[in-house]
């Protein structure tokens, strides 16, 4: 299967870096089955970083091999369970350790602020899923361990302007 990644820098031997912001799936290399997302999360980061070139990777992902050897969690959907996995992890408290990867919806910026207000009390769990199920969800795949790397091949990059 083909995965993608959105960057301003051309990720051609991913890794698992740290970061020093909190995102979705905890800390990663996060990738997608969708071109368009990966191709917005270059341009956030263009946008971010002032620069006015990006990339889009491209991977061939071995999914079959993957699902065999290693742990894969998947959220079929942007239910409660996921909803509290990416509270948590926003909040820099990851605790599943022993996945290898995380697949699952985004939370873009039209489904954060939900979450935002899930997180401050004005909707409750219920109602919060209720409202990202009207949301078009892309999917993330977020890769933990430097083993599930393995099963990533680069192919290419293109630009993003």
């Amino acid at each position: 299967m083909i995965l993608y990644h959105g960057s301003t820098d051309l990720v051609d031997k991913p890794e698992i870096r740290e970061s020093d912001v909190y995102l979705d799936f905890g800390v990663g290399f996060y990738t997608t089955t969708s071109f368009e997302q990966a191709e917005r999360w270059a341009k956030i980061k263009m946008r971010r970083k002032n620069v006015d070139l990006g990339y889009v990777a491209v991977y061939e992902f071995d999914i079959e091999k993957a699902e065999k050897e290693l742990t894969i969690k998947r959220f079929d959907k942007a239910d409660e369970e996921w909803l509290s996995f990416v509270v948590n992890n926003r909040k820099g408290n990851f605790t599943d350790n022993k996945t290898d990867v995380h697949i699952g919806p985004v939370a873009d910026d039209n489904v954060y602020q939900s979450i935002r207000l899930f997180e401050t009390g004005a909707y409750d769990a219920e109602y919060t899923v209720k409202r990202l199920k009207t949301e078009v969800l892309h999917d993330q795949w977020t890769l933990h361990s430097n083993k599930i790397l393995k099963y990533l091949n680069f192919i290419e990059a293109k630009e993003v302007r």
